[in-house]
Parts: structure tokens; C-alpha cells; sequence
């Protein structure tokens, strides 16, 4: 298992109950093809650095897990269609 971080930008128009539904998902999309989650951090609202879909501001999440080489690919292929997800970013972390 190769150890990957995932940045989420989720909507910071939605409400808290749905914005934690949004990261409910994701994370039941990085177990349903065998990762294992190790940390999830927070990175709170912040101004994104140009307009996307009308929106100024998002809420950061950073996703620390360790699944298979094959994951990744899935779980970006699914997250191009989930709403209220501006932006992602899967990589690859450094082995410690």
C-alpha cells in the first residue's frame, strides 16, 4: 500500500450538516476501493485564489490515506461528478 494525500475544496455556500455529508462521501469513497484513512485535517475556510463556478471562498480538507496504486485514478474519476466539490487533488506522499 502506497500512502497518497487527497485536497478537497468543497462549496462554502452550504450548510454545515451538508458540507459534512460531502466529506462523508469522499471518505466512504476512499474505503470503498481500499483505503485506509489515516488523518483528516481541516483546513478551514479560505479565499481561493481565483473565481470558480461564481464562488470566492471554499472550505479545505486534507485527506491522509494509504491504499492501493489503482485508487487514486477511481476515486478522482468519481469525484469529477460529486456536487458541491470545487476543486481535488490526489498525491502521492513521500514515504517517512
Amino acid at each position: 500500500m502506497k500512502k497518497y494525500e487527497l485536497a478537497v475544496v468543497v462549496n462554502a455556500r452550504i450548510e454545515d450538516e451538508a458540507r459534512e455529508e460531502v466529506l462523508g462521501k469522499v471518505k466512504a469513497l476512499i474505503e470503498r476501493f481500499g483505503g485506509v484513512i489515516t488523518e483528516v485535517i481541516d483546513g478551514g475556510k479560505k479565499r481561493l485564489a481565483y473565481e470558480i463556478q461564481k464562488m470566492n471562498e471554499g472550505f479545505y480538507y486534507f485527506i491522509q490515506f494509504e491504499a492501493e496504486t489503482t485508487a487514486p485514478a477511481e476515486i478522482e474519476h468519481r469525484m469529477r461528478i460529486m456536487d458541491n466539490v470545487l476543486r481535488y487533488l490526489c498525491v502521492s506522499r513521500e514515504e517517512e
